[in-house]
């Protein structure tokens, strides 16, 4: 199953308010970007979290799960749950690296 287009939406809402929001299908699947930095992975309707240590304490309690196979096990966000949603942004974004540019070949 699919992420569909309402739920990305949904995700996008309900982290309004933490910098410049936007999403890019990937694979079937969708990226979440805040600032432009790749925040959320969406796929099946489900949000993961990239397991890293500085949000190990406040996602201590969230479920675990593989968004794809051959994938890393990822936190499972309870994008439900707006205040904790913005509290993982407001930490991952100043930690993560900007998107690298898109290079394009020369024929």
């Amino acid at each position: 199953m699919a992420t569909s287009v309402d739920f990305i939406e949904y995700v996008c809402d309900q982290i309004r308010g933490t910098g410049d929001i936007r999403y890019r299908k990937m694979f079937g699947e969708y990226m979440v970007y805040v600032n432009n930095k790749p925040i959320l992975l969406v796929c099946d309707n489900t949000v993961y979290v990239k397991k890293l240590e500085c949000v190990d304490k406040i996602m201590s309690d969230a479920s675990l799960g593989v968004p794809y196979k051959g994938a890393k096990e990822h936190y499972i966000l309870n994008i439900d749950n707006g205040d904790l949603s913005k509290d993982v942004i407001d930490i991952l974004e100043p930690v993560t690296a900007l998107s690298k540019p898109k290079v394009k070949k020369i024929k």
